[in-house]
């Protein structure tokens, strides 16, 4: 690749890597095509931009933007999961083709400048979504109101009923 479109790409991916909330590398080696579309549409769908690239790059576009410790993911073919909101969707995405087709393996992750190793990306894959996470803080602020109603409720209708009599 001649170097000026070196230098872009290691741009690129430089700017990836700040504007990622959560990355996800993993090694795709074995995939059909069928399951490989199957997983970019996944990621494409839950706003996941997902890239394959050369190691080297990947660790120069790291060291531009003063993120260490990536050298141990970046060995034999590589692809990049960028989350945006959802920090869990990139893990959790790959973590379920890594299990449906027993051949993409995660090598590890970040968040944030701070690496993750493998199993702290497969951890990550198992908490709830940012929804899922609102949803229950939403029924456990709702749960005291809803009691609340009902016994005014009850009182309302004890004075109706005394009030009848």
């Amino acid at each position: 690749m001649p170097t000026a479109e070196k230098e872009k790409k290691i741009a690129e991916l430089a700017e990836k890597m700040v504007a990622a909330k959560t990355i996800v590398f993993a090694d795709f080696r074995g995939l059909t095509v069928a399951q490989d579309t199957k997983l970019r549409r996944k990621l494409t769908e839950a706003g996941v931009e997902y890239k394959v690239a050369k190691n080297t790059l990947i660790e120069k576009a790291a060291e531009q933007k003063g993120i260490m410790g990536l050298h141990e993911f970046l060995h034999g073919p590589t692809s990049v999961a960028f989350g945006g909101d959802d920090l869990t969707a990139p893990a959790k995405i790959l973590a379920e083709a890594a299990r449906e087709t027993k051949i993409l393996t995660i090598k590890g992750g970040m968040m944030g400048a701070k690496p993750l190793s493998k199993e702290e990306v497969m951890r990550l894959a198992e908490l709830p979504s940012r929804e899922m996470l609102l949803a229950m803080l939403c029924g456990t602020l709702n749960a005291p109101l809803s009691g609340l109603a009902r016994a005014l409720d009850q009182i309302r209708e004890k004075k109706a009923a005394t009030a009848a009599n």
